[in-house]
């Protein structure tokens, strides 16, 4: 076979210029293979490969896919037909057309000898009535979006056909959906108001791994019913539309909470089920929920749900039984109900569930805010207090030679701090800012025997490394006795390494608080923010702690934050936050209530502080050199968030070598790999995946995989599963902050236009959120690839300056690219203002969130960023 240009009657003739046709996306063009022939005049042309449900023929790589085209003359007259032309291919020349059927694989020697196949056809004359037949032909070269443009020059007229393909190979065809996307319209049955009485019968309550009492108990902290009215009515309480004041501060953040706790009501909500059986394993009943191995919906031994006879009336008075989870098996739980609700369960009885969540997290917080009323004003509002702090750092001998000297000054300011606001270590991924902590708190240890520390992390994850990070420093040995890593009782034991449980409290094979004698003797107390309230809970009283560390402080809200300060801080207590203000803030599921303030974090908060100035070194130390990174990775974060001042130091000796064959730039380690793929949803999962990002190969050990999307997750995983790599981590940009791996990999999914605005409006994906991206390209330390489509990924700014710097350095794969538009270089100046304030942009108007509204309603509710830590906060 061959390919050539020619004339009806001739065999060759030469190959026309042809144009480009550029992107076609094909969920947002109306126009792309929605033709009615019987509407476009005397000459009708069939639509090759028609869209098949709304969605491109699929075509597998390897295979030559082919279909008919007639052109058929429907006048009294001849016309003349000047040309059948492939306008333009993506990839190039991937489509031909030929006037024989192609061969099959059973076709004969000599068929396929005289076949010939062309991109264009020359000269001919249709007949009155006459139909010519066609065939046009596609040959994928990869896999991903194949398109192309055929024109047919009849008489003084054009006709255009625009064909579009989605080439597979095995691995995107077995992540195919399994059922098709409809969004889950049924009405809830089953609503339970907790807080009314004798609403529900309650359950078996699993006993308690310790039966002493907390010394202070944990208040209830119920929603005020004119809040909640305003909230459901989508209206803002007035209390927090004045701002945050010194005189409001209690009642501003209470109020944010109670809109933070409804949406989270509002979700849980949208995880009920209908007409579900329980199964029966020894004393329990088991419930199958799907999603709950990705903690969708979260739940822990110690949640309840509420369970009724979906044969009985959701409005009749027969009251719901609570079950209490026992335990928590993949997607499986245990409960108990209340013994008469076991005697009559008969297996096969279909129930409604509701689902709840657990407030003791939201009631704890409550309760932080509250006792911030004892808190000094220059905790909170360091720019009011009247007096300015001079610290005179002691001269301390270094304590080990992996210390800067920004580190080493730090930890100098640290041991100088009396009193006072708290004190700030701030810097870009990398810089060290938990080792400085770590040798901050090892050299109070070692000087200062009079020194109790509490350190604080937003995940357990991140306590953890804090807590291994210590013991594994060389130079300082510290006691067994003296070090305690305080976890939740909800905890699983298993979740923690082996090597560290003897740093831990147990009571009955369960995490539990040690009693107050023993707790105080500790120098050193490891918590997550959260668990903090512990020790408040337990009697341990203001000022016992000489100095609270707080790090990842940006991650945390400024409830959370307040867990350890205001409950266990007074004048004396030496305050240290360590944090990036340029990286992702805290998860929060309420839109108002975060763009009011709850998405602010207190390290933020205190970057508004003019006391607060880079320069001003009795307040904060920024740490700017990097050792994680390769310099090529850090070039662009640099530019972009830190004013350039970022210093790479990681020794690049051994950078890229391992992976020297997927580079086409050995000297640059990043690769942008474009490719143009399908969004897709399944059953009633509002998360968006995209196998053809999916089916690239991966192997390799220290890789991570982020993807902005729950399916997306879930299908790469099954992927590297699949392939045997099921070593490799793959999650959202939250799980991995504060996380580095050799070879980063971003699927970024989207490949259709009209879901961008969705996206950023609801601050999901990549698009319009700095810092998610900042985040996403400083994890890798000596490789970074990112898959995507550049046509679509292209339109957001800080993603486009990537994108045109991995072509400046030849590190670009994949389909046509876009048509430039900015360089770094030439971004306008109001454009590039890269402020902590345009995180994420509202609505310019009524029209705009109306609109946004109504797109949402196509949308599975709950909607809400999708990213989620990945092991609690509880």
């Amino acid at each position: 076979m061959s390919t050539i240009c020619g004339n009806w009657d001739e065999e060759f003739s030469s190959i026309p210029d042809r144009g480009e046709i550029g992107f076609i996306d094909y969920d947002d063009d109306k126009s792309v293979c929605s033709y009615n022939p019987d509407e476009e005049g005397p000459i009708v042309v069939s639509v090759p490969f028609p869209v098949v449900n709304g969605k491109p023929q699929s075509i597998s790589v390897g295979e030559t896919a082919s279909d008919l085209i007639t052109i058929r003359n429907t006048t009294m007259e001849p016309v003349e037909l000047w040309k059948v032309d492939i306008y333009d291919s993506n990839p190039k020349d991937s489509f031909t057309i030929s006037l024989m059927e192609p061969p099959s694989p059973t076709s004969d020697m000599e068929y396929i000898r005289e076949f010939l196949e062309y991109f264009c056809l020359d000269d001919r004359v249709l007949q009155p009535g006459q139909t010519l037949t066609v065939w046009l032909s596609c040959k994928p070269k990869g896999v991903g979006l194949h398109t192309t443009a055929v024109h047919f020059d009849v008489g003084d007229d054009r006709i255009e056909r625009v064909v579009l393909l989605l080439a597979e190979d095995k691995i995107s065809k077995s992540l195919a959906s399994n059922k098709p996307y409809r969004r889950d319209r049924k009405k809830k049955p089953l609503v339970v108001d907790a807080y009314a009485v004798d609403a529900y019968v309650p359950g078996a309550r699993p006993a308690k791994a310790s039966t002493r009492g907390s010394r202070f108990c944990l208040p209830s902290y119920p929603i005020p019913k004119d809040i909640r009215k305003l909230v459901e009515n989508k209206d803002i309480p007035t209390g927090i539309t004045e701002g945050l004041k010194k005189e409001n501060y209690c009642n501003y953040f209470t109020t944010l909470l109670n809109m933070e706790e409804i949406k989270m009501e509002e979700d849980m909500r949208g995880y009920d089920m209908e007409c579900v059986v329980f199964g029966k394993k020894g004393p329990f009943l088991t419930l199958e929920v799907p999603g709950l191995a990705e903690k969708r919906p979260s739940l822990v031994c110690g949640d309840f749900i509420y369970a009724k006879l979906a044969s009985e009336d959701a409005n009749d008075r027969t009251r719901p039984y609570q079950g209490y989870i026992y335990r928590v098996e993949a997607e499986e739980v245990h409960l108990k109900f209340d013994e008469e609700f076991h005697f009559h369960h008969k297996a096969g009885k279909p129930y409604n569930v509701q689902f709840t969540y657990n407030r003791i997290n939201m009631r704890r917080l409550y309760q932080a805010i509250e006792a911030s009323k004892g808190l000094e004003t220059e905790f909170l509002f360091p720019s009011e207090s009247t007096r300015k702090r001079l610290i005179r750092p002691p001269r301390l001998p270094p304590m080990s030679s992996v210390f800067n000297e920004e580190q080493n000054h730090a930890i100098r300011m640290i041991l100088g701090c009396k009193e006072g606001p708290p004190y700030v270590i701030h810097g870009p991924p990398g810089t060290g800012k938990t080792v400085t902590l770590v040798g901050a708190i090892l050299q109070l240890y070692t000087e200062r025997n009079d020194a109790q520390v509490l350190v604080c992390a937003p995940s357990n994850s991140a306590a953890d490394l804090i807590l291994e990070k210590l013991l594994y420093e060389k130079v300082v040995a510290v006691e067994e006795r003296d070090i305690l890593r305080l976890n939740a009782p909800s905890r699983s034991i298993e979740d923690i390494k082996s090597d560290f449980h003897c740093f831990c409290f147990f009571e009955e094979s369960a995490f539990t608080c040690p009693p107050l004698k023993k707790l105080i003797r500790y120098k050193i107390v490891i918590s997550t923010y959260m668990s903090a309230a512990l020790l408040y809970a337990e009697g341990v009283r203001r000022g016992h702690f000489s100095h609270i560390f707080l790090d990842e402080a940006g991650q945390a809200s400024e409830p959370d934050t307040m867990i350890p300060v205001s409950q266990l801080c007074r004048r004396g207590t030496v305050v240290v936050l360590a944090g990036d203000p340029m990286q992702l803030g805290p998860v929060i599921h309420s839109k108002d209530a975060e763009t009011y303030g709850l998405g602010k974090s207190y390290l933020s908060r205190l970057f508004e502080c003019e006391l607060y100035d880079p320069g001003n070194e009795n307040y904060v130390t920024k740490l700017v050199r990097n050792y994680r990174c390769h310099p090529e990775i850090l070039y662009l974060p640099s530019q972009l968030f830190y004013n350039g001042e970022l210093i790479a130091f990681k020794d690049d000796s051994d950078s890229s070598v391992t992976w020297v064959d997927l580079l086409p730039n050995m000297e640059f380690p990043l690769l942008f790999i474009g490719i143009q793929g399908y969004d897709e949803r399944e059953g009633n999962n509002p998360s968006w995946f995209n196998r053809f990002e999916a089916s690239k190969g991966l192997n390799g050990e220290d890789i991570g995989v982020i993807t902005p999307y729950r399916q997306q997750v879930l299908k790469l995983s099954n992927t590297l599963e699949s392939l045997g790599c099921s070593g490799i981590k793959v999650g959202s940009v939250e799980q991995f902050q504060g996380q580095e791996r050799q070879v980063i990999i971003i699927s970024t999914v989207r490949s259709t236009v009209k879901h961008n605005e969705f996206d950023r409006f609801h601050c999901l994906g990549f698009l319009s959120n700095p810092r998610r991206f900042n985040v996403a390209i400083t994890r890798a330390r000596s490789l970074l690839i990112v898959i995507g489509n550049p046509h679509i990924i292209g339109k957001d700014l800080y993603w486009n300056m990537f994108l045109w710097r991995c072509v400046d350095n030849g590190s670009y794969q994949g389909c046509p690219l876009p048509e430039r538009q900015n360089s770094p270089q030439e971004c306008p100046a109001e454009e590039n203002n890269l402020g902590y304030e345009e995180e994420n942009p509202q609505p310019s108007d009524e029209v705009e969130c109306e609109e946004q509204t109504h797109q949402a309603e196509e949308f599975n509710e709950p909607v809400f960023d999708e990213t989620e830590w990945s092991d609690g906060w509880k």
